[in-house]
């Protein structure tokens, strides 16, 4: 008898859990060009497959190596209550270093709140056999960021070193082009008395590119 009572306590306090948890979905891209689709679809997916409702979606446009608790995710950690699920696509999307990722699971472990990132499979629970596996996403994502970095770096490098001009090549934007074709007028312009930023305004362009065009010799000086 006693057994049964434990055993309908556990399954109250089980659905209990389920009625008061809030789901927050958590987007994070590095720069505002990037796709949110990709992520909010994953989650939602994930979400509806298992009959869970968002009640609230968290975007934002930040670097993952910025601080964790300067971000939305740490304002959003800080305003969620014991059983509340996050829902990331990966875990990556946390942050960008291992100890950042491991310092966001242990707050979020202390505080009983729960963490599902999809594409790892990972679920966050007061265990040791989840920190171990939290430990080693954590390190994998990192390493794959280093990895890049250097194939990025070898790559300039490379490049450098075979005489190759890297970034966008002096004067080849159609403002300096356009300036150069109507260089004459401009002389003529400056030379009647307008200032440097009256005929800046003219031609649509700012005055430091103009005087970047004089200073470069695309026209003669007068």
């Amino acid at each position: 008898m006693r057994a049964k009572s434990s055993y309908n306590k556990r399954i109250f306090n089980t659905l209990q859990v389920k009625i008061t948890m809030s789901v927050i979905a958590y987007i994070r891209v590095s720069t505002q060009v990037q796709p949110l689709e990709s992520q909010e679809y994953e989650i939602r997916k994930w979400c509806e497959e298992r009959s869970l409702s968002i009640d609230r979606w968290v975007t934002e446009s930040v670097s993952g190596t910025k601080s964790w608790e300067k971000r939305m995710l740490g304002k959003t950690i800080r305003r969620m209550k014991p059983g509340d699920l996050l829902v990331c696509s990966e875990i990556s999307r946390l942050g960008r270093n291992m100890l950042m990722i491991m310092s966001i699971l242990n707050v979020c472990s202390q505080r009983q709140l729960r963490i599902h990132t999809i594409k790892d499979n990972f679920d966050l629970s007061d265990n040791i056999n989840s920190r171990i596996i939290a430990f080693a996403f954590a390190l994998a994502a990192e390493i794959e960021r280093n990895l890049i970095s250097q194939r990025t770096r070898e790559a300039l490098a490379a490049k450098k070193t075979a005489g190759v001009n890297l970034g966008r090549p002096k004067g080849c934007s159609e403002k300096v082009q356009r300036i150069c074709s109507e260089s004459g007028d401009i002389e003529a312009l400056l030379a009647s008395g307008a200032t440097l930023s009256s005929v800046a305004k003219l031609y649509k362009v700012h005055r430091n590119t103009l005087a970047r065009c004089r200073r470069m010799h695309y026209f003669e000086e007068k």
